[in-house]
């Protein structure tokens, strides 16, 4: 069977050992697929990988071929899974993979937030401190993260070990979450949105988007929250109103922001967001540690390994 991956750059860009996949079956990898290229590539192809491609009914139905979807990610909203099903196409994705690195890069941003460790570097690198008459300064107020109560919206595997960061920290830990059927974890408690957003001094993103909360981080919700409270994303960028967070940015109704997503990637070359008071901006990298690319190259050769086998695992639609 012919295996072919359309963009593959992004889990492997030289980096990683690509065996686990290309010694399961005939392999083409392509680093990067324009939508005009797409069907021509994947024509002659019985399986395929994606991890950002979109795969629309109207696609789906020009590849005859095709019996199987990898999606070498967490989310797959980029496929018609309903076409999918109908057109006999299995489509899986990796769950799991990125789980510690997605929550060291969500106090990596708000870490950077409350302490200003890169600033300060490079302050001192200008000579700041060479040139100082103290023995210390700092340039932005340094907020202890101790005692301070973090509000997560969604309570899957990520938003779970985030909580636990958290309260290493000495922070008190709020939850909104669909399911609140059982008691939540001793230490956590669980509330509705508004709640949350009002009692939080640092409001992190960890649920999936869909068609009802997206944009749902509005003007109304960013009102509610302290003045000196921070709003961490390294979920999906279109769960905010990027429009209504710059204002509450600029017009100081918000302390900052730390975003490793924006609801359009790559962002346009005048995004407002990079002007916006007190804005970290990460290109989509929370996932990209070494260790969870290569989980993902494990998984997805699993995938393709239990497909093969009659068996499909991780299966979607």
């Amino acid at each position: 069977m012919n295996l072919v991956y359309a963009d593959a750059y992004a889990l492997n860009p030289g980096d990683l050992d690509w065996a686990p996949l290309t010694s399961l079956t005939s392999s083409t990898l392509y680093d990067r697929t324009a939508p005009d290229q797409l069907v021509e590539r994947l024509k002659d192809a019985d399986m395929v990988l994606v991890n950002k491609i979109k795969m629309d009914r109207q696609t789906l139905e020009q590849l005859p071929r095709l019996r199987y979807i990898g999606v070498t990610a967490t989310g797959y909203d980029i496929i018609d899974v309903k076409a999918a099903r109908e057109l006999g196409i299995i489509v899986t994705n990796v769950k799991g993979y990125s789980t510690d690195s997605v929550a060291q890069a969500t106090f990596a941003l708000l870490l950077e937030l409350t302490q200003h460790i890169g600033l300060h570097a490079e302050s001192v690198r200008a000579g700041d401190w060479a040139r100082n008459p103290d023995f210390s300064y700092w340039k932005k107020p340094l907020v202890e993260l101790a005692g301070k109560t973090l509000g997560l919206v969604g309570f899957g595997d990520i938003g779970q070990r985030v909580a636990a960061i958290g309260r290493a920290f000495g922070m008190h830990i709020l939850v909104n979450r669909r399911h609140t059927d059982t008691p939540p974890p001793e230490g956590i408690r669980y509330v509705n949105q508004d709640t949350l957003f009002a009692e939080s001094d640092v409001v992190s993103l960890h649920c999936p988007m869909t068609d009802e909360n997206r944009g749902f981080v509005n003007r109304g919700l960013l009102n509610q929250m302290k003045p000196s409270a921070f709003l961490i994303n390294t979920s999906r960028g279109a769960l905010i109103n990027e429009a209504d967070l710059v204002e509450a940015l600029n017009n100081d109704r918000l302390a900052g922001a730390g975003l490793d997503v924006l609801s359009t990637e790559p962002p346009s070359a005048d995004h407002p967001l990079y002007s916006a008071r007190n804005c970290l901006i990460t290109p989509h990298l929370a996932w990209a540690t070494r260790e969870s690319r290569q989980r993902l190259l494990h998984e997805a050769a699993e995938n393709i390994r239990a497909f093969f086998s009659g068996s499909a695992r991780n299966v979607v639609n």
